[in-house]
Protein backbone atom coordinates (compact mmCIF):
# COMPACT_ATOMS: atom_id res chain seq x y z
CA UNK A 1 0.00 0.00 0.00
CA UNK A 2 0.95 3.48 -0.77
CA UNK A 3 2.45 5.54 2.57
CA UNK A 4 0.28 8.18 0.76
CA UNK A 5 -2.86 7.18 -0.65
CA UNK A 6 -4.24 9.06 -3.58
CA UNK A 7 -1.18 11.38 -3.46
CA UNK A 8 1.14 11.50 -6.77
CA UNK A 9 4.21 9.61 -7.48
CA UNK A 10 7.28 11.49 -7.71
CA UNK A 11 9.15 9.52 -10.49
CA UNK A 12 12.91 10.32 -10.24
CA UNK A 13 15.34 10.28 -13.47
CA UNK A 14 19.10 9.60 -13.13
CA UNK A 15 21.74 11.44 -14.90
CA UNK A 16 23.95 10.05 -17.48
CA UNK A 17 26.38 8.75 -15.00
CA UNK A 18 24.04 8.18 -12.63
CA UNK A 19 22.05 5.01 -10.87
CA UNK A 20 19.17 4.79 -8.03
CA UNK A 21 21.97 4.60 -5.11
CA UNK A 22 23.69 7.76 -6.62
CA UNK A 23 20.34 9.52 -5.35
CA UNK A 24 21.59 8.89 -1.67
CA UNK A 25 18.37 9.87 0.39
CA UNK A 26 17.13 12.45 -1.61
CA UNK A 27 14.19 10.74 -3.25
CA UNK A 28 12.67 9.83 0.36
CA UNK A 29 13.43 12.99 1.85
CA UNK A 30 11.91 14.66 -0.94
CA UNK A 31 9.02 12.39 -1.05
CA UNK A 32 8.97 12.99 2.60
CA UNK A 33 8.64 16.47 2.64
CA UNK A 34 5.68 16.91 -0.10
CA UNK A 35 4.24 13.64 1.32
CA UNK A 36 4.04 12.39 -2.16
CA UNK A 37 4.94 8.45 -3.05
CA UNK A 38 8.21 8.23 -5.06
CA UNK A 39 9.62 5.61 -7.81
CA UNK A 40 13.60 5.34 -8.69
CA UNK A 41 15.12 3.05 -11.14
CA UNK A 42 18.12 2.47 -12.89
CA UNK A 43 18.27 2.71 -16.47
CA UNK A 44 19.72 -0.25 -18.86
CA UNK A 45 23.07 0.16 -18.54
CA UNK A 46 23.42 1.60 -14.98
CA UNK A 47 23.54 0.40 -11.31
CA UNK A 48 22.07 -2.67 -10.98
CA UNK A 49 20.23 -3.04 -14.19
CA UNK A 50 21.54 -5.15 -17.22
CA UNK A 51 23.63 -4.38 -19.99
CA UNK A 52 22.95 -1.95 -22.56
CA UNK A 53 21.79 -3.66 -25.70
CA UNK A 54 23.89 -1.71 -27.93
CA UNK A 55 26.13 0.99 -26.08
CA UNK A 56 25.85 3.00 -29.91
CA UNK A 57 23.63 5.49 -29.46
CA UNK A 58 21.76 7.83 -32.05
CA UNK A 59 20.18 11.31 -31.52
CA UNK A 60 17.10 9.73 -30.32
CA UNK A 61 18.16 7.69 -27.38
CA UNK A 62 16.58 9.88 -25.06
CA UNK A 63 13.34 9.91 -26.75
CA UNK A 64 13.57 5.61 -26.70
CA UNK A 65 13.99 6.33 -22.63
CA UNK A 66 11.07 8.71 -22.80
CA UNK A 67 8.87 5.98 -24.51
CA UNK A 68 10.42 2.91 -21.77
CA UNK A 69 9.30 5.19 -18.94
CA UNK A 70 5.48 5.37 -19.96
CA UNK A 71 5.58 2.01 -20.56
CA UNK A 72 6.64 1.96 -16.92
CA UNK A 73 4.04 3.96 -15.25
CA UNK A 74 1.40 2.11 -17.15
CA UNK A 75 2.73 -1.00 -16.06
CA UNK A 76 2.71 0.57 -12.03
CA UNK A 77 -0.56 1.94 -13.09
CA UNK A 78 0.83 5.17 -11.84
CA UNK A 79 -1.61 8.33 -13.15
CA UNK A 80 -0.99 10.48 -11.62
CA UNK A 81 3.00 11.54 -12.07
CA UNK A 82 5.65 14.42 -10.81
CA UNK A 83 9.05 13.64 -12.68
CA UNK A 84 12.20 15.40 -11.23
CA UNK A 85 14.95 14.48 -13.56
CA UNK A 86 18.83 15.13 -12.95
CA UNK A 87 20.46 15.97 -16.66
CA UNK A 88 19.64 13.33 -19.00
CA UNK A 89 16.94 12.45 -16.68
CA UNK A 90 16.27 16.20 -16.51
CA UNK A 91 15.90 15.63 -20.81
CA UNK A 92 14.15 12.74 -20.34
CA UNK A 93 11.42 14.03 -18.36
CA UNK A 94 10.71 17.15 -20.70
CA UNK A 95 10.20 14.72 -23.98
CA UNK A 96 8.04 12.22 -21.22
CA UNK A 97 5.94 15.51 -20.49
CA UNK A 98 5.62 16.43 -24.38
CA UNK A 99 5.00 13.10 -25.52
CA UNK A 100 3.08 11.31 -22.79
CA UNK A 101 1.22 14.56 -20.90
CA UNK A 102 -1.93 12.70 -19.31
CA UNK A 103 -0.23 10.90 -16.94
CA UNK A 104 2.48 13.80 -15.77
CA UNK A 105 1.30 16.28 -13.31
CA UNK A 106 3.99 18.23 -12.82
CA UNK A 107 7.93 18.38 -13.89
CA UNK A 108 11.10 19.47 -12.21
CA UNK A 109 14.74 19.45 -13.79
CA UNK A 110 17.76 20.08 -12.54
CA UNK A 111 20.66 20.62 -14.92
CA UNK A 112 18.29 19.62 -17.70
CA UNK A 113 20.00 19.97 -21.66
CA UNK A 114 17.69 20.79 -24.61
CA UNK A 115 20.52 21.83 -27.22
CA UNK A 116 24.18 21.46 -27.41
CA UNK A 117 26.64 23.91 -26.17
CA UNK A 118 30.58 24.09 -26.58
CA UNK A 119 30.15 24.05 -22.70
CA UNK A 120 28.38 20.77 -22.10
CA UNK A 121 31.11 19.67 -25.20
CA UNK A 122 34.13 20.99 -22.84
CA UNK A 123 32.65 19.48 -19.56
CA UNK A 124 32.62 16.24 -21.02
CA UNK A 125 35.53 16.21 -22.76
CA UNK A 126 36.50 17.08 -18.79
CA UNK A 127 34.90 13.80 -17.68
CA UNK A 128 36.53 11.80 -20.61
CA UNK A 129 40.29 13.21 -19.46
CA UNK A 130 39.54 12.27 -15.81
CA UNK A 131 38.16 8.75 -16.72
CA UNK A 132 41.70 7.70 -18.22
CA UNK A 133 43.92 9.80 -15.53
CA UNK A 134 42.42 9.37 -12.27
CA UNK A 135 40.06 7.00 -10.40
CA UNK A 136 37.04 7.93 -11.64
CA UNK A 137 36.79 4.71 -13.25
CA UNK A 138 36.76 2.45 -9.69
CA UNK A 139 34.45 5.28 -8.43
CA UNK A 140 31.90 4.40 -10.76
CA UNK A 141 32.55 0.99 -10.95
CA UNK A 142 31.38 0.80 -7.08
CA UNK A 143 28.08 1.58 -8.89
CA UNK A 144 27.99 0.01 -12.41
CA UNK A 145 30.14 -2.90 -12.01
CA UNK A 146 31.59 -4.34 -15.52
CA UNK A 147 28.75 -2.06 -17.29
CA UNK A 148 31.28 1.45 -16.31
CA UNK A 149 33.40 1.15 -19.36
CA UNK A 150 30.42 0.96 -21.53
CA UNK A 151 28.20 3.26 -20.25
CA UNK A 152 31.09 6.00 -19.74
CA UNK A 153 31.53 5.26 -23.53
CA UNK A 154 28.14 5.36 -24.41
CA UNK A 155 27.56 8.57 -22.70
CA UNK A 156 30.94 10.52 -23.96
CA UNK A 157 31.21 9.70 -27.91
CA UNK A 158 27.20 9.74 -28.28
CA UNK A 159 27.74 13.69 -27.05
CA UNK A 160 30.77 14.63 -28.68
CA UNK A 161 30.32 12.95 -32.04
CA UNK A 162 29.45 15.39 -35.15
CA UNK A 163 26.14 14.04 -35.94
CA UNK A 164 25.05 14.88 -32.81
CA UNK A 165 26.24 18.83 -32.73
CA UNK A 166 22.51 19.83 -34.08
CA UNK A 167 20.77 17.73 -31.19
CA UNK A 168 17.86 20.05 -30.61
CA UNK A 169 14.34 18.99 -28.15
CA UNK A 170 12.96 22.63 -28.72
CA UNK A 171 10.57 21.80 -30.88
CA UNK A 172 9.00 19.16 -28.29
CA UNK A 173 8.45 21.73 -25.74
CA UNK A 174 5.16 23.65 -26.43
CA UNK A 175 3.66 20.49 -26.15
CA UNK A 176 4.45 20.58 -22.60
CA UNK A 177 1.52 21.67 -20.60
CA UNK A 178 2.06 20.86 -17.15
CA UNK A 179 3.30 23.07 -14.40
CA UNK A 180 7.16 22.67 -14.45
CA UNK A 181 9.86 23.76 -12.78
CA UNK A 182 13.63 24.31 -14.05
CA UNK A 183 16.85 24.47 -11.83
CA UNK A 184 20.12 24.85 -12.76
CA UNK A 185 23.30 25.88 -10.51
CA UNK A 186 24.56 29.21 -11.74
CA UNK A 187 28.09 27.75 -12.16
CA UNK A 188 26.92 24.24 -13.98
CA UNK A 189 29.66 22.82 -15.62
CA UNK A 190 27.67 21.13 -18.03
CA UNK A 191 25.56 24.04 -19.40
CA UNK A 192 24.42 28.17 -19.35
CA UNK A 193 21.50 29.73 -18.31
CA UNK A 194 20.13 29.66 -22.04
CA UNK A 195 19.17 26.43 -21.70
CA UNK A 196 17.05 27.30 -18.51
CA UNK A 197 15.23 30.31 -20.38
CA UNK A 198 14.99 28.05 -23.79
CA UNK A 199 13.06 25.44 -21.54
CA UNK A 200 11.29 27.92 -19.57
CA UNK A 201 10.21 30.35 -22.76
CA UNK A 202 9.11 26.81 -24.78
CA UNK A 203 6.89 25.37 -22.50
CA UNK A 204 3.20 26.21 -23.18
CA UNK A 205 2.04 25.31 -19.40
CA UNK A 206 3.41 27.09 -16.01
CA UNK A 207 6.98 27.43 -16.34
CA UNK A 208 9.29 29.20 -13.83
CA UNK A 209 13.26 29.04 -14.02
CA UNK A 210 15.08 28.84 -10.48
CA UNK A 211 18.81 29.47 -11.27
CA UNK A 212 20.95 29.24 -8.28
CA UNK A 213 23.90 31.11 -6.95
CA UNK A 214 27.37 29.01 -6.32
CA UNK A 215 25.97 25.51 -7.49
CA UNK A 216 27.07 23.53 -10.16
CA UNK A 217 25.60 20.40 -11.69
CA UNK A 218 24.72 19.00 -9.36
CA UNK A 219 21.91 21.20 -7.03
CA UNK A 220 20.37 18.05 -4.89
CA UNK A 221 23.42 17.03 -3.67
CA UNK A 222 25.32 20.65 -2.86
CA UNK A 223 22.09 22.23 -1.54
CA UNK A 224 19.71 19.71 -0.83
CA UNK A 225 17.57 21.51 1.64
CA UNK A 226 16.85 24.57 -0.54
CA UNK A 227 16.33 22.11 -3.30
CA UNK A 228 13.24 20.44 -1.01
CA UNK A 229 12.16 23.42 0.31
CA UNK A 230 11.45 25.35 -3.93
CA UNK A 231 10.44 21.80 -4.50
CA UNK A 232 7.73 22.02 -1.69
CA UNK A 233 6.57 25.19 -2.47
CA UNK A 234 6.13 24.61 -5.97
CA UNK A 235 4.05 21.75 -5.52
CA UNK A 236 1.60 23.12 -2.59
CA UNK A 237 0.82 25.52 -5.27
CA UNK A 238 -1.47 23.28 -6.88
CA UNK A 239 -1.79 19.76 -5.57
CA UNK A 240 -2.98 21.72 -2.20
Amino acid sequence: MSPFPNRPTIVFLHDSLGCVELWRDFPERLAAATQCNYLVYDRLGYGKSGPFENPVRDKHYLEAEATFLHQLLVEHNLEKVILFGHSDGGSIALLTAALFPERIHALITAGAHVFVEEVTLAGIRAAQEAYTTTNLPQRLAKYHGAKTDALVKAWTETWLSPAFRDWNLTAFLPQITCPALIIQGEDDEFGTPAQVEAIVAGCSGPAQAWLIPGVQHNPHKEVPEEVIKKVEFFLEQFLS
